[in-house]
């Protein structure tokens, strides 16, 4: 029986190395190749390398192939490759012998038709608008006249001749251009970057920030367009903080910064009309206005002077006015005199009521009670210092006689308390002292108050105390008959006179008016009470 794991068995087979078989294997796939078709789904697609490729896959439902874009292929697209986009891809499939794959070389790439752009365009809308990109409320009004406008085109176009070629006509700004490629691979990049750069101006510095922005292309082909629909071109327009237009294609064509700009122009040459107004309309506008505005303020003074002269004519004149105010000064002239002779009266008759309260017995005999109770406290007073000095020296005596039995060894302690007791002795003296001088003091004011209430100052001044035989003062004149005997007292002395034969009425003083006689009747004066006193004053 053969040994069946005999290595030496011959074999008619050819023998590869890896890099052989490899090799081998790339010339017949490149050969039979080497230009395709491939309809399918950009998957896995990040942008271009930073070495400028792209890599990324094209699938369907089953399969699934590797592609590369070499960048000099990558800046001749006429759109850019998205995740997820269909599309025919042109070239040749290659293998890679370090990893045994194999791939497919993108020399052209095109949309897998115009359904296939325009779905992807509306799945982008529907994105960018649940965002609130495309709201109406985010959306500017343009200025009325700007100063400077900001226009984000291709510079070799006509598209930017029209533009300046309109402003000119209607109203001449300053323009400013912002030269970028409106097709093509990094199209829509150089498009951002112009809106954003418009935006970062200062207003102050050498180039001024425009007022108003305007994004133009000529018309052309949806992948012609394509960059204007561009996510971050639709973002940087959403976000410019200037007024954008948007003029991009014929009036029929709309891409999606259409939806996110300010205004939708229908052609760059409607954009430069939307930016700025016609200036001889203007100015003719401006002159219509300024005769309207002469006429109505003409006719606006004239009524003003018509209403301040129909005003002036119902004034009143000057003696009008003043006729009521100097009758009513006259009349207040007139009672100001007779008001102050009834308020001099009434003050003067309320002075006499208080006037006859102020008796001399009452003045006499708060004097008397007052004298008495300063001499009854002079007497407690002394009373009480003989008892306070009868007790000390009884204390004295006793203390004295106690130390008399002290032994002799506390002769010192006795001395110490004998001069204690006779300090304390002296100031109880000087404190007794000191109180009787101030007491002393009191009554002596209290005395003086006394003084100058009593009725002798009154005497000082010049009036007099008439009293009757009985020593009575007399305050009415009928209280004394003819011939009666009175005595007149003085400040300094009493003078004895006789009433005369006939007692009339007290006549007033000259500075005093004349008052409504009084009837009264004549009472006799009773034994026990004096009558009142007259009014000293």
């Amino acid at each position: 029986m053969a040994n069946l794991f005999d290595v030496d068995t011959p074999s008619n087979l050819t023998e590869y190395s890896v890099s052989e078989l490899s090799g081998s294997i790339k010339r017949t796939v490149e050969t039979a190749f080497d230009q395709v078709r491939v309809r399918g789904e950009i998957s896995g697609y990040r942008g271009p390398h930073s070495s400028g490729h792209a890599y990324f896959s094209l699938k369907d439902d089953r399969a699934r192939i590797d592609a590369v874009i070499w960048k000099g292929t990558m800046s001749r697209l006429k759109f850019r490759p998205e995740e997820g986009m269909e599309v025919i891809a042109t070239g040749k499939v290659t293998t890679f012998p370090g990893s045994s794959k194999y791939q497919i070389v993108i020399e052209s790439l095109e949309p897998a038709g115009a359904g296939a752009l325009m779905a992807l365009i509306e799945e982008r809308k529907r994105k960018l608008a649940a965002e609130g990109l495309f709201d109406p409320e985010r959306k500017r009004r343009l200025p009325f006249l700007p100063r400077v406008i900001g226009v984000v085109t291709s510079p070799t176009g006509a598209v930017i001749r029209d533009i300046l070629h309109r402003i000119s006509d209607r109203f001449p700004v300053r323009v400013l251009l912002w030269p970028v490629k409106v097709q093509g691979e990094g199209s829509g990049q150089e498009v951002a970057n112009a809106i954003h750069g418009f935006n970062a101006l200062s207003p102050d510095g050498a180039i001024p920030r425009p007022d108003v922005l305007i994004v133009a292309r000529g018309g052309g082909s949806l992948e012609d367009l394509w960059s204007f629909n561009d996510e971050i071109v639709v973002r940087a327009a959403a976000e410019s903080r200037i007024p954008l237009i948007s003029a991009v294609g014929h009036e029929t064509d709309w891409t999606l910064i259409d939806y996110a700009a300010d205004v939708r122009a229908p052609t760059p040459t409607g954009a430069a009309e939307m930016a700025v107004p016609v200036k001889a309309e203007l100015q003719s506008q401006l002159a219509a206005l300024s005769a309207r505005l002469q006429g109505g303020t003409g006719r606006h003074m004239d009524q003003r002077r018509q209403n301040l002269r129909s005003l002036v004519r119902a004034l009143p004149s000057l003696d009008q006015l003043l006729a009521l105010p100097r009758r009513r000064f006259d009349e207040a002239a007139v009672g100001l005199g007779r008001g102050l002779s009834l308020n001099t009266i009434n003050k003067r008759r309320g002075f006499e009521r208080f006037a006859a309260h102020l008796r001399p017995e009452l003045l006499t005999g708060r004097i008397n009670e007052r004298r008495q109770q300063v001499n009854e406290r002079m007497v407690r007073i002394e009373r009480f210092i003989e008892r306070r000095t009868a007790e000390l020296n009884s204390r004295l005596k006793r203390a004295d006689a106690v130390l008399g039995l002290v032994p002799a060894r506390l002769d010192t302690q006795v001395a110490r308390f004998r001069d204690r007791l006779s300090n304390l002795t002296r100031h109880a003296d000087s404190t007794l002292a000191h109180q009787l001088r101030r007491w002393r003091a009191d009554v002596l004011a209290q005395d003086r108050v006394l003084q100058s209430l009593s009725y002798k100052n009154v005497l000082l001044r010049g009036y007099a105390v008439i009293r009757d035989a009985d020593d009575r003062p007399v305050s009415r004149a009928a209280a004394l008959g003819p011939s009666a005997a009175i005595s007149i007292q003085f400040a300094d002395a009493r003078v004895n006179a006789v009433t005369g034969s006939e007692a009339g009425p007290p006549l007033p003083p000259a500075d005093t008016p004349p008052t409504p006689s009084r009837k009264r009747s004549a009472k006799p004066a009773a034994p026990e009470k004096p009558p009142e006193q007259g009014n000293l004053f």
